[in-house]
């Protein structure tokens, strides 16, 4: 028996390209001598939030890695390499931390529910929870208090990223990249931007700025 929805899947991407090179016939042949994307996105895994789509932008403009609950984990490889080549090899000027209103992730930081392999992943939500508990309590409302950690927790992974030999080298080293921190709204479509950006290690508590060499040009 035919699996309809993955044939249809298959029959999308042919009418995808048709649609590209008709806006372009050398769309495809342009797109695949090379990227430099601007832009670096770590996002959250969830499917409703498609960092293209919801900025308007194409195939080639920003560079994505997403996990659960778009989180910077200073012992994820596959976060740190990612960051890496898009500092280091395309010159990102630009690293977005995007989270989203309603995210599962967060949502089961805030309760005592084993959920099992997962438990060690939000764990680290878990701190950013103990870390701002003071100012969650007394958030009466339960979805204002899920939205504020939705919050919270992009302004926590901004500054580990921050925090990064990665991010302090480009700076060091003058490149002009930033790193920001922005919520999606799923019930509105809209990006709130929480004014979170950084561009310097000066933000730091002293203990994380690492004392780096300018890398010789």
């Amino acid at each position: 028996m035919p699996n309809t929805y993955y044939n249809k899947l298959l029959a999308n991407n042919k009418e995808w390209v048709e649609e590209m090179k008709g806006k372009d016939e050398t769309y495809f042949e342009k797109l695949s001598k090379g990227q430099q994307p601007p832009v670096l996105w770590i996002g959250c895994a969830d499917s409703r939030v498609p960092a293209n789509q919801i900025t308007g932008t194409l195939p080639g403009e920003i560079f994505v890695h997403r996990n659960i609950a778009n989180m910077v984990v200073h012992t994820d490889m596959n976060m740190l390499s990612v960051l890496d080549y898009a500092v280091n090899h395309l010159k990102v000027k630009h690293i977005i931390v995007c989270g989203h209103y309603g995210c599962g992730g967060v949502q089961a930081a805030m309760q005592n529910k084993s959920l099992g392999l997962i438990n060690k992943w939000i764990r680290n939500i878990k701190e950013v929870y103990k870390d701002n508990y003071t100012e969650l309590i007394k958030i009466s409302d339960d979805q204002k208090r899920f939205d504020r950690l939705v919050e919270l927790n992009v302004k926590a992974q901004v500054y580990d990223l921050a925090k990064t030999s990665i991010v302090q080298q480009a700076w060091k080293d003058e490149t002009g990249l930033q790193i920001h921190g922005w919520v999606y709204g799923l019930n509105d479509g809209i990006i709130n931007d929480l004014k979170v950006s950084m561009d310097s290690a000066e933000h730091l508590n002293n203990l994380f700025r690492l004392d780096l060499e300018k890398t010789p040009v």
